[in-house]
């Protein structure tokens, strides 16, 4: 590992494993998936985070079928005490922030800090993930950025680049830059450019409204300024300060989590001047997390999928008796749909041609399971969960909603359907990992194109994508009902006659599913790629040439020569 950079990944959440409740749902379970990657490859990467005594929130539903939310505290005693403090200065006030090591789980170190012990005033601020209003998160994100970089050096970790995982780790490069002004008695400029060698960003909201931004003077009245100025902080992150342009800015290089993903993020911030170039490394998920080892050993010795696969399904029905009371039939067709309660993933799209569905459901000839969670102070996404609760209530043991949705539930549903159903408004889901989880297990994808779907599934092969099913009379529709009807076209004409009346199909089309996810979608092949084209390569060219000074063309060329082949739908 000597010629290989050492990295520092900061992330606000990991999902690991559910004993360590710390993460809300797909960047979390991303950042946990990389880490165990690194981890299985031995890599030199470690983690740093927050350790939330709280949670995100437990939700479950409420005799009138609204979730509602609860925040047990948590003890971590089987965690590791590094026996490090750092503080940080938050509103004028030392914080103290204790560092714990979660190495437990087949994962790479991961160093958490933690303002909530007995001692602390301040374990408001590491209590509940996303959780409080502005000053909260401010005050989260100083822990994670400033305090982070601050455990690293107290630590002793050799770090060579820094990998910002979403805009809520940009702190740790202004504390770079105060460190390079105070230590090497750099002015700001010459700070801020030898900072930006050492960063690279990942970005992942696709919708320019939903990226983080704060007023500065909040941000310098909480003690985010950090010894920089308005003038400084402006220049870095605008005006307000945007926490993914001050990502973009401060990085030498950035990525998309999809290629579609990418293409989106260069259009969203093209008018945004200084930023670094953008690539796109799709995300992957950690095999040996979730992918069935029945499945997989069926798959490698070449046997029938359908024999685990019927165990796996009848694995969830017990689930889902346990959990829910419903009885569902395991030689009957289910759909899962596991995914955040938000108006774009459209969650309902399925049940809004009642003429439709509601002969299927009531024939028992389609099954579907929901689950997944609304934001706590998200009324819109409870409204979702509700309807999705009445037609369980509807339909019951053909619709089922599964309560308090973590990595069990998950595990659980991504393994025993038979169908993964995703129907986001494009291009608004960023990457989606959820179905390569699904696929690797030979659980077939019913989609529509975006995210990382438009690189693996291919219609009536491996999976199903309904943007390919309709012919142009049926452009004339909004999008909401030009899908809902290729969606059913799908479901009529394809799945059900698949399903039913052609097992050998099915079976070829799972093993197709799992041919194409188990490496191309999976967290190894993300993280080599990860080391290839951005924690290398500037690592590599300051190595071989202290002379150069390559700019941004020099950057985009390198890029392009180490970039695998062009994606079929890209």
């Amino acid at each position: 590992m000597q010629n290989k950079p050492h990295i520092a990944y900061f992330c606000m959440e990991y999902g690991i494993d559910e004993e360590l409740p710390i993460y809300s749902g797909g960047l979390g379970v991303l950042a946990g998936d990389h880490l165990k990657a690194i981890h299985d490859l031995n890599l030199p990467l470690i983690g740093i985070g927050i350790l939330w005594k709280q949670d995100y929130t437990h939700q479950y539903i409420g005799d009138d079928g609204r979730p509602y939310d609860t925040y047990p505290n948590f003890e971590y005693d089987f965690l590791k005490d590094t026996g490090i403090t750092v503080d940080v200065n938050v509103r004028g006030e030392k914080v103290t922030c204790k560092v714990k090591l979660v190495d437990q789980y087949g994962n790479a170190p991961l160093y958490l800090l933690d303002t909530n012990f007995p001692s602390s005033e301040h374990g408001w601020i590491t209590s509940k993930l996303y959780g409080g209003g502005t000053e909260e998160r401010i005050a989260q994100e100083i822990v994670l950025g400033i305090g982070g970089l601050r455990a690293l050096r107290k630590l002793g970790i050799k770090v060579d680049r820094y990998h910002f995982n979403e805009g809520h780790a940009v702190l740790a490069g202004i504390e770079l830059i105060r460190e390079k002004m105070q230590n090497e008695s750099l002015s700001f400029k010459e700070a801020k450019k030898a900072t930006k060698k050492e960063i690279v960003f990942t970005t992942h909201t696709p919708v320019r409204a939903g990226n983080e931004a704060h007023d500065h003077k909040l941000l310098q009245d909480m003690g985010a300024y950090n010894s920089l100025n308005y003038e400084q902080m402006k220049e870095i992150g605008n005006d307000p300060f945007n926490m993914t342009i001050a990502g973009l800015r401060l990085s030498q290089i950035a990525n998309g989590v999809s290629q579609l993903h990418t293409e989106t993020t260069k259009e969203m911030w093209k008018d945004v001047s200084n930023t670094s170039p953008i690539i796109g490394i799709t995300n992957g998920v950690h095999v040996k997390t979730w992918q069935d080892q029945r499945m997989k050993d069926a798959y490698e010795s070449n046997q029938d999928l359908w024999q685990p696969h019927q165990k796996l399904k009848q694995e969830l029905i017990n689930f889902v008796k346990e959990k829910n009371g419903a009885e569902m039939d395991p030689n009957s067709l289910i759909i899962g749909f596991a995914r955040r309660a938000a108006p774009y993933k459209r969650s309902e799209l399925i049940f809004r041609n009642a003429e439709a569905i509601d002969p299927l459901l009531r024939e028992g000839k389609v099954q579907l399971i929901f689950s997944g969670k609304a934001h706590p102070n998200d009324q819109t996404g409870k409204d979702i969960v509700q309807n999705l609760v009445k037609m369980d209530q509807k339909y019951k043991n053909s619709v089922v909603f599964l309560e308090n949705y973590d990595m069990e539930i998950a595990r659980k549903m991504i393994k025993g359907s038979d169908v993964w159903l995703n129907n986001p408004r494009r291009p608004l889901e960023a990457s989606g990992t959820s179905g390569m989880k699904a696929a690797m297990n030979g659980v077939l994808n019913l989609s529509v194109v975006d995210g990382w779907l438009a690189e693996g599934p291919e219609h009536g092969v491996n999976g199903w994508l309904i943007d390919e099913v309709l012919g142009e009379e049926y452009n004339h529709l909004s999008e909401d009902k030009y899908d809902l009807k290729a969606l059913y076209t799908v479901i009529y004409d394809e799945v059900i006659p698949t399903f039913y009346e052609n097992r050998p199909k099915w079976k070829e089309m799972m093993k197709a599913s799992i041919d194409m996810s188990h490496w191309e979608f999976s967290a190894q092949r993300m993280v080599k790629e990860y080391y290839k084209r951005m924690y290398s390569y500037g690592y590599q060219r300051q190595e071989k040439s202290k002379m150069q000074k390559p700019g941004i063309e020099r950057v985009t060329e390198a890029i392009e020569v180490v970039s695998p082949p062009p994606h079929k739908r890209i």
